[in-house]
């Protein structure tokens, strides 16, 4: 770092590193963090390993508001009220994919037309019915979490989704032919970036729940290659929007 607090001049392995974590911090999150401790398109290609950092960064600050609201609030409330801390965290960045990928998807249209409604900003009734959907579901399931696992569970959720983003770069083709929110990443993703975003989730997920965190880990990366392989059918790879959802 130079005395400005630019992190770019910082060599070695270490120093790339930090700005890899900085610059899939800054792109994932909406916290504030300065230009110049993120690199540049260089840090954002070796990023892709540190989402499951900034997941495990999001999960520790929501598990950190659950345990204080659970001595004070019924779990359904203390459930409601991390959803929106996790949704608001990343800048609502998830809940917009996912409804510009169920108004796609869901229009039965040509591979073409689907790409051209999920570019358009307006959330059309199937979007709209499919955060609904997921947020319901979110909450009941959070809610309904014996509280010996509750932390746990609130630690691994952010971890999980930010690993399904790296599962899914590395397996399929950016489906654009022009630019996108996610082109700084395509001449970096690999299936060795992947696979370290899964080792950090094990080791997140075995100190958190043990075997049945393992189980987790498992089960997300099935679930990222299966809803990978319904992108390549209906769009031929993957755009912004399929990673947020």
């Amino acid at each position: 770092m130079d005395r400005s607090g630019d992190l770019r001049g910082s060599g070695g392995l270490g120093g790339r590193y930090v700005t890899s974590f900085f610059a899939a911090l800054r792109f994932l999150t909406v916290l504030p963090v300065p230009g110049g401790w993120c690199g540049g398109e260089e840090a954002l290609k070796r990023s892709v390993p540190f989402f499951a950092v900034v997941g495990l960064c999001i999960g520790g600050l929501a598990a950190g508001m659950d345990a204080a609201f659970l001595r004070i609030l019924p779990p359904l409330p203390v459930a409601v009220l991390v959803v929106i801390f996790l949704m608001a965290a990343s800048g609502g960045l998830h809940v917009d994919g996912l409804a510009d990928t169920a108004d796609g998807f869901f229009s039965s249209r040509s591979r073409d037309r689907i790409l051209e409604i999920m570019r358009d900003s307006r959330t059309g009734p199937m979007g709209t019915a499919a955060v609904a959907c997921v947020l319901v579901l979110k909450v009941a399931a959070l809610a309904s979490v014996p509280p010996s696992r509750m932390l746990g569970a609130v630690l691994l959720m952010p971890v999980a989704g930010r690993c399904g983003i790296a599962v899914v770069m590395a397996v399929l083709p950016y489906a654009r032919t022009d630019g996108g929110l996610c082109v700084a990443f395509l001449g970096g993703r690999t299936i060795r970036q992947a696979v370290w975003a899964l080792a950090i989730f094990s080791l997140v997920a075995w100190w958190a729940s043990g075997w049945m965190g393992l189980g987790t880990v498992a089960a997300s990366a099935v679930a990222a290659l299966l809803f990978a392989n319904h992108c390549r059918r209906k769009i031929g790879g993957f755009t912004g929007d399929t990673l947020g959802a």
